[in-house]
């Protein structure tokens, strides 16, 4: 399989999905250009301008925009270029396009897809670097999904595109330049199921995005002295796939949470709370989460490295779980 990058693999998904099915449509500022990341870089000159569009700043109308195409037959996709000015499109998204199908009795389709990139990542500060993934996944509607490699993103986001429901689809900035393996040809990963990264006896580890990469490192380090965790990507957070987690937890009795969104409300009590349900009777140690503090993101390329989790917490959180 060719190697290439998160930004790459997310540029090849659209680009098949464009070729594949001609009414998918790009919607979003500055798309045309690239983006600010330049994910969208060579889709006009390859689509034309009438399918790659450039709207104006102000995402409640590019949502509305979207949606109306999407009721209307077309399959489009939107870039906000941050999670954080999603808050500006949030009536447009939660009050419609997650209402639609459900309010017309079934009659409306709305295969509407939204990229969003989150994350810390660059010190850019409190108003471009938050991650609000429980607030989209609290919404009955949205299906909501954080790919955290290459691989994961093509097939992600092709799914999405393909989904006649509204799928928001999270990109972490600091996996852009990320490299990883991604098959060729038609490949597609399916929504709400999770995937086993690691396989082991001692503790699970549930890690979502960039964190997946520090979980995956904390645990090879532990592995070297005698602890065996298993780590699992949830790829999907709405619908989440419990049963793969559950399972996890009832081989190895115990559960740690890694997301880089603050802890408070997080989506890590969710998951926290739905394996409590059903799997508290194997339980040997309360179930922890590693996330930032309820804090507002620094702009402090200091205070930034202190404020996101890493290995070293998710190690500290392993030994007092196991209480070695």
């Amino acid at each position: 399989m060719p190697e290439q990058t998160y930004l790459e693999a997310i540029r090849g998904g659209l680009h098949e999905e464009m070729s594949h099915d001609p009414s998918v449509y790009l919607f979003g500022e500055d798309v045309a250009l690239g983006g600010p990341f330049g994910v969208t870089a060579g889709l006009a000159e390859a689509f034309g301008k009438n399918r790659v569009v450039n709207t104006p700043i102000s995402e409640g109308t590019v949502m509305g925009l979207a949606i109306g195409a999407a009721t209307a037959g077309l399959r489009p996709v939107v870039e906000i270029m941050f999670i954080d000015f999603i808050t500006l499109a949030m009536d447009q998204l939660v009050n419609h396009a997650a209402k639609l199908h459900y309010m017309s009795g079934g009659q409306l389709k709305i295969p509407l897809t939204v990229r969003v990139q989150c994350g810390i990542s660059g010190t850019m500060g409190a108003h471009h670097s938050q991650s609000l993934e429980s607030w989209l996944a609290h919404v009955p509607g949205l299906k909501v999904v954080m790919a955290s490699n290459p691989a994961d993103a093509k097939g992600l986001l092709k799914a999405a595109i393909r989904d006649d429901n509204p799928v928001v689809f999270i990109e972490h900035r600091g996996l852009y330049w990320t490299r990883g393996q991604v098959p060729e040809g038609e490949y597609l990963v399916p929504i709400g199921k999770a995937v086993v990264a690691r396989e082991g006896e001692d503790l699970t580890i549930v890690a979502t995005a960039k964190m997946l990469a520090a979980t995956l490192e904390a645990a090879e380090e532990l592995s070297s002295n005698g602890i065996s965790v298993e780590v699992i990507d949830p790829r999907t957070l709405s619908p989440l796939d419990v049963e793969t987690i559950v399972s996890s937890v009832k081989k190895t009795s115990r559960l740690i949470i890694v997301h880089e969104a603050v802890e408070k409300d997080g989506i890590g009590a969710e998951i926290a709370t739905q394996v409590q349900q059903e799997a508290f009777y194997y339980l040997d140690s309360p179930i922890a989460r590693v996330a930032a503090p309820f804090a507002p993101v620094p702009a402090s390329p200091a205070l930034e490295k202190c404020f996101v989790p890493g290995k070293t917490e998710i190690i500290r959180a392993v030994r007092r779980a196991l209480n070695r």
